[in-house]
């Protein structure tokens, strides 16, 4: 018999609805590159084992990193850097895009809105100094990051043209009314959350503004948030103090990875 191409891709197709395709046929190398964007929550600032990434804090457990090595992209480059804003971006990150990158993804806001001097000062102040602080950093995210993200998301549209754009939001910090006994007041909580929300709206529309696909890591990580109930995906205080706040490998794997296998396959 002679086996045509249509036929063994009717047969692949069988075999992997019936879970009977080997890994090799059924998860082919990604077509194109893959080029990893943003800040710390792209890095796997909090996952640990960063290799000699030095300060950019690129860990291997990465949600990145670990749709690179599912994915076998024709190349990847990890270039996400901890404590990047978004001129970093344009100025030291961008030059990785070429016109045959296939797959982009990016985190980039929350430092400049200022979000981590938010979270010393809701740790060391009290209750009205930390609302105010979070007050003050959703205000810039509302009216000036905007722009910054428009500019960001320009650029990388005329340098991979034909690239999927995958924009990764951040998750919340705390389920309130959760389990935790001690650490902040609820406030504080509640006002850390808020700014997560309008991050996640500020965020969400310019990438819908560009054609981008958002994923919004406040479903993502639902459940699995500080004072949650369930395995917590996100570091509380913890040494190294700088990765407090940011996602653990759980939460790099579980919320973050997981989300973009299901918008990219």
């Amino acid at each position: 018999m002679r086996i045509t191409r249509s036929w063994a891709v009717a047969v692949l197709t069988a075999l992997s609805i019936l879970g009977l395709a080997s890994p090799a046929l059924a998860a082919p190398a990604a077509a194109g590159g893959y080029v990893a964007l943003g800040d710390s929550y792209s890095s796997g600032l909090g996952a640990g084992s960063y290799g000699s990434s030095g300060d950019c804090k690129r860990s291997s457990n990465s949600y990145a990193q670990l749709w690179a090595n599912a994915h076998a992209p024709s190349s990847f480059a990890f270039v996400a850097c901890s404590g990047a804003v978004t001129s970093d971006v344009t100025n030291n990150q961008l030059s990785a895009l070429t016109s045959s990158t296939a797959l982009v993804t990016i985190s980039v806001g929350g430092n400049d809105a200022g979000f981590a001097n938010v979270m010393t000062d809701c740790n060391l102040g009290s209750d009205s100094t930390c609302v105010a602080g979070n007050t003050a950093a959703q205000n810039f995210a509302r009216t000036t990051l905007p722009g910054r993200l428009n500019t960001v998301y320009s650029q990388i549209r005329t340098r991979a043209p034909s690239a999927r754009v995958v924009v990764m939001g951040y998750p919340r910090i705390y389920k309130l009314g959760g389990s935790c006994a001690i650490g902040l007041s609820e406030t504080k909580r509640a006002a850390i959350n808020q700014s997560s929300d309008v991050l996640a709206g500020v965020i969400s529309s310019a990438a819908s503004a560009h054609g981008f696909t958002f994923v919004d890591a406040r479903n993502s990580f639902s459940g699995h948030e500080i004072c949650a109930s369930g395995t917590r995906w996100i570091n509380s205080v913890t040494f190294p103090i700088a990765e407090s706040y940011h996602p653990n490998s759980a939460g790099q794997n579980g919320g973050y990875y997981a989300a973009l296998r299901a918008v990219t396959g």
